[in-house]
């Protein structure tokens, strides 16, 4: 052994005197997809290296006597004893708008067999973020078409949403539901040639999942007419724990270029619990101190770093968003667990999904008393604002009655009626996975439960009615919808024109 090494330290003299420079350097120790290196004293922090054979390497630990590096691609031909250059360069994958309607890899390589990408330009996967100058505050709407969600959790563009929950209660449901709804936007926008609309892009990026599952998210949009405003970002189970680290900075790094050229962006990390899990293996491979359930002490910087790349910029600086959805999984409901505390303390706010909601049938499952959007009615339209404003309120003191109710028979007419509108709400905002609602179509139906429409039909029945209703306005009163989504506020006219439409279909519907 001791040979070895004499013969691996001869040749690190060796180069360091035919280069000159020290950027050369030699593999020390190579397994598990890392790397150790001796001899690289000018390697920079996060900067390439070419190994060889088409590998390329991370510098990831910068020590005295060694460089630790993650390496990319296929690395069984690497052996120990062989040399390592530097780049100057740091890691960079393609971006543009040549990648929508593609599925590409944590390098943005295309896995889906459509031939190569083209990209308009490279961008750097990790970047610091823009600062409190460039950016200005959150005031357009990112409509999900989920109505739970635009009436009582409003995102805005720019804004970080965390979306967290236990495993199977909703959670990628929901962002696909939000993707789904701006295609369709996206398209009524095109077809109606209206130039002030921004379209929003969307970059789902998804870490660790079955490789099943990446395929049905993916069928799913196709069949919405999704993916051509779509970027696909995959790191599947299968794949190493380096590409799974990558995918997340990758996808932001995407989305930042619609961003620095001042258009607006989605991205869906879907979940960053199990990116910290594969940060955490390549921090153990590389022998860095573990904390507390043996993740590293940088395991929050982790996280920041890449969320704080979400923001809405100034006119200065190109009037452009980046909006982040992070998806994080709890065991058994525990929202104080190690990571998800973390994440909860740098988003702009939280949709909890409740596992005993789901399986009663309520879906999405969304906490009301949990939830909360720290952007709040800044990012709604007028419209919603005015008929959601008490919804919230009355559904979460409808929580609170229904778990008092359980104990007492004895209840007051008012409580009785809180308690009757409160499951009224809950059933109007129900919905089916993959099918979001227009804005006007929430409206009117908001509207009416407000104004105890709703309050005569029998509970089993209201689903009925609602898809009735939803059905009778998009066929017979469509001007009144088209009026709705142009004005996006409701005035005197409209709520009395709004008013006999519903009284006349709660005729027929008796």
């Amino acid at each position: 052994m001791s040979t070895l090494l004499q013969d691996i330290e001869n040749q690190i003299a060796g180069i360091k005197t035919s280069v000159g420079k020290q950027n050369v350097g030699i593999v020390r120790e190579i397994g598990d997809g890392v790397a150790k290196i001796e001899g690289l004293t000018d390697a920079m922090l996060n900067e390439m290296l070419d190994f060889g054979h088409g590998v390329t390497g991370i510098a990831l630990n910068l020590e005295e006597t060694e460089v630790g590096a993650i390496l990319l691609g296929e690395y069984t031909e690497i052996k120990e004893g062989q040399e390592v250059r530097t780049t100057g360069k740091l890691l960079q994958v393609p971006a543009g708008k040549g990648l929508l309607g593609r599925v590409v890899n944590a390098l943005g390589e295309p896995v889906d067999g459509k031939g190569p990408v083209k990209a308009e330009s490279a961008y750097p996967v990790e970047k610091i973020a823009p600062g409190i100058i460039k950016r200005r505050s959150v005031n357009q709407p990112v409509q999900t078409g989920i109505m739970a969600i635009d009436a009582m959790i409003p995102i805005g563009r720019g804004q970080r949403e965390l979306i967290i929950g236990d495993r199977s209660t909703g959670k990628t449901t929901i962002c696909v539901d939000t993707i789904i709804n701006q295609a369709r936007l996206n398209r009524m926008a095109e077809a109606a040639g209206d130039k002030e609309y921004r379209p929003l892009y969307c970059i789902y990026v998804a870490v660790a999942q079955k490789q099943s599952n990446i395929a049905r998210v993916v069928n799913v949009l196709e069949e919405a007419g999704a993916m051509p405003y779509t970027i696909v970002v995959v790191a599947p189970a299968s794949d190493s724990a380096t590409n799974q680290y990558l995918a997340p900075f990758s996808g932001c790094a995407m989305g930042e270029w619609f961003m620095d050229n001042g258009m607006d962006a989605l991205i869906i990390y879907d979940d960053l619990s199990k990116h910290a899990t594969a940060y955490r293996q390549v921090s153990l491979v590389l022998k860095r101190p573990s904390g507390r359930e043996a993740y590293p002490g940088d395991v929050f910087y982790l996280h920041s770093r890449l969320l704080e790349r979400a923001a809405r910029m100034n006119e200065k600086n190109g009037n452009g968003s980046l909006t982040a959805l992070p998806i994080i999984e709890t065991q058994l409901g525990d929202v104080s667990a190690y990571i998800p505390t973390n994440v909860i303390s740098i988003t702009d706010g939280q949709i909890y999904l409740e596992t005993d909601l789901f399986y009663q049938g309520v879906r999405p499952a969304i906490s009301v008393g949990l939830s909360v959007s720290r952007v709040g009615s800044a990012a709604q339209t007028k419209a919603m604002k005015q008929v959601a404003g008490r919804t919230k309120l009355e559904l979460a003191q409808f929580r609170e009655l229904a778990a008092f109710a359980q104990f007492g028979s004895d209840l007051d007419a008012q409580t009785q009626a809180k308690l009757e509108r409160g499951k009224r709400i809950v059933e109007v905002f129900k919905q089916p996975p993959y099918s979001p609602f227009p804005l006007e179509v929430q409206v009117a139906a908001l509207w009416a439960v407000q104004n105890a429409y709703f309050d005569d039909v029998p509970i089993a029945k209201v689903k009925d009615c609602q898809s009735k209703l939803t059905e009778y306005l998009a066929s017979r009163k469509s001007s009144l919808m088209a009026k709705i989504l142009k004005e996006k506020a409701l005035n005197d006219a409209l709520i009395a024109e709004l008013k006999a439409v519903v009284a006349e279909f709660k005729q027929t519907y008796r």
